[in-house]
């Protein structure tokens, strides 16, 4: 069953194309990742889909809901972890949780059991007293995480979950993600500019060239279909986006993702 479709799916900002005419599905219960250079579209397509940016052509659907004509169910089917913070720092774990749990709505029952369970599949519970503001990035990541996913989303959108991490921290965080998969079934659609994130985490993944799919498959299919020895999936992503990975982005792009790493470091 396809949790997720897009048929297409375009954004116009004035004479600027952003996502231009995509055609994306997604099985329920799979990873799934979006590369591309910055600029390619990932970040606006994330907002088409969890209703922040109305479509300018095409249609998309979540769980069966219209992203426009429904967006009111698709945002109760969802969860959503920005590359902005949205932790307290001042505020702990678990109080950050409960107020998530208030904003979802949660039966006050279901609160409690809800919170701790989450806290101890994220490795959170010894912390969940203290100030978010102590966290390593790590912690503070994997408390947003759990953050979005209290009200069960069936899909949980992840933009750039590991930037800025170190590679024990973005390791952890890999291996909560997986057990929210594996406990919950969620659907996860991640964005990501690490290769080896995505070698690592995805089924599948789509690489935006100029707004629009240039390849999509598994990892070992996309790698398999350059029919030379020792390919990488830098060696895929460089073959369908330029190798503009470093090239691109300005400097906003720039400016906005150092303030996001200081802040979490």
């Amino acid at each position: 069953m396809n949790i997720i479709e897009t048929q297409g799916l375009t954004r116009d900002f004035g004479k600027f194309t952003a996502v231009d005419g995509v055609d994306l599905t997604l099985a329920e219960g799979e990873i799934f990742g979006l590369l591309g250079p910055n600029g390619a579209g990932k970040t606006t397509m994330l907002r088409m889909l969890t209703t922040l940016l109305p479509p300018s052509r095409g249609e998309a659907h979540v769980a069966g809901y219209d992203v426009v004509r429904q967006a009111n169910q698709v945002r109760r089917v969802i969860g959503y972890v920005p590359q902005l913070l949205s932790a307290d720092g001042t505020l702990s774990g678990y109080e950050n949780l409960l107020i998530f749990a208030k904003l979802y709505d949660l039966p006050r029952a279901q609160r409690e059991q809800r919170i701790h369970h989450l806290l101890s599949i994220m490795g959170l519970e010894d912390a969940a007293a203290k100030l978010v503001k102590t966290y390593s990035g790590g912690m503070i990541r994997r408390l947003e995480i759990a953050q979005s996913v209290l009200h069960a989303p069936r899909v949980l959108f992840l933009d750039e979950p590991t930037v800025g991490l170190d590679p024990i921290a973005r390791a952890s965080v890999w291996e909560h993600i997986q057990r929210l998969r594996e406990e919950f079934s969620t659907t996860i659609l991640l964005t990501t500019h690490y290769m080896d994130e995505a070698d690592e985490l995805c089924q599948r993944i789509a690489i935006l060239h100029h707004g629009q799919v240039a390849a999509i498959g598994a990892p070992a299919e996309l790698k398999a279909g350059l029919n030379r020895n020792g390919v990488s999936l830098d060696d895929v992503f460089s073959h369908y986006a330029g190798g503009a990975i470093e090239a691109s982005g300005s400097y906003i792009n720039v400016s906005r993702t150092r303030d996001d790493v200081r802040r979490i470091r």
